[in-house]
């Protein structure tokens, strides 16, 4: 697996700044896609080498992920490029239309794209980290707002499988990577990254304070963190700690309230943080597929009051903040 990283690790190699991670990347690599923990993998590697081989002539990365050929595929490659794909269910992130394939993944994530980018400097000729990136939706919307390279980390080998197969049908090389790895596998004081995005984590660490302090010093003097994540409605102090499970999930810590984490932020020494975005998710934007065919939002709420969740807590609402280092 290594190979598909080699022009990410000489590129880290290069660079005066990233050269420290460059020496701990390739063992950390292969422990994240190591087989003999991942049972899977072999699968998803083989769904990644059914791909058909096939030019794209058209590549939109700006408004949408769209990848088309000039010319209709015949229904055999067109099949075997679906069963690859279905190979890797269930796609989360998403939606992608690949050559005639549309992708309805989970997640709306271009709704999230949308509500994030009009708040962010100018992503053209910056260095992007983007942490829990999954199969790096996001990192093509950042490559396509013009960053000269993107690095997504997440630890799942599935979403890297996912991403690789997304890379593979756009064809020659492109600046973005997805490695698998968490934001500790990053050396201390790394100050590398002019951007770093943390969307959809915060809530599923166990010490919120130092993810923040994380996500700071992966920031370059100057930087811009872009945090999005669970909150709660309520004032300065007011933070949300399951007990048991939130929607159904037995992995989520803490929920703050909007002005919660600005103070947060604050005392983890980012400068001018806001919050940008306030909204409450939706079944439109978070639902089952035939991507995705589990239980999803609509199964993690009341059925009688939708405010709520399964169980009793107040039904989820995303925000977005913004702060610079």
């Amino acid at each position: 697996m290594i190979e598909y990283y080699h022009t990410l690790l000489e590129t880290l190699r290069l660079d005066p700044v990233l050269s420290r991670w460059a020496e701990q990347l390739p063992e950390q690599i292969r422990r994240g896609l190591d087989t003999r923990r991942y049972g899977d993998l072999p699968d998803w590697l083989n769904a990644l080498d059914q791909l058909p081989d096939i030019h794209a002539d058209s590549i939109e990365l700006n408004n949408e992920v769209r990848i088309e050929t000039d010319d209709a595929l015949d229904a055999d490659t067109l099949q075997q490029l679906r069963s690859a794909l279905e190979a890797l269910i269930p796609w989360r992130k998403g939606p992608y239309h690949l050559h005639g394939i549309h992708l309805d993944t989970e997640w709306r994530s271009d709704w999230k794209w949308d509500r994030v980018s009009p708040h962010l400097a100018d992503l053209t000729h910056r260095r992007v980290l983007d942490v829990g990136c999954g199969n790096g939706y996001h990192c093509w919307r950042m490559l396509g707002a013009g960053a000269s390279r993107v690095i997504g980390i997440d630890p799942s080998p599935r979403f890297v499988v996912q991403f690789l197969a997304i890379k593979r049908l756009l064809g020659g090389n492109p600046p973005v990577d997805v490695v698998p790895v968490g934001i500790e596998a990053l050396p201390p004081k790394l100050e590398a990254f002019d951007t770093v995005f943390s969307m959809g984590v915060l809530y599923h660490r166990r010490s919120p304070m130092d993810h923040l302090r994380e996500l700071k010093e992966a920031l370059r003097p100057g930087g811009q963190v872009v945090l999005e994540t669970l909150v709660i409605e309520g004032g300065l102090g007011e933070v949300l700690v399951p007990e048991g499970r939130y929607a159904k999930m037995n992995n989520v810590w803490f929920l703050p309230s909007g002005p919660s984490l600005l103070s947060w932020l604050r005392k983890a020494g980012f400068r001018s943080p806001r919050m940008v975005d306030f909204c409450p998710t939706t079944t439109e934007e978070q639902r089952a597929t035939d991507w995705m065919r589990f239980h999803s939002l609509p199964e993690f709420l009341d059925p009688d009051d939708p405010n709520r969740t399964a169980e009793g807590h107040p039904a989820p609402i995303r925000a977005v903040f913004i702060a610079e280092t």
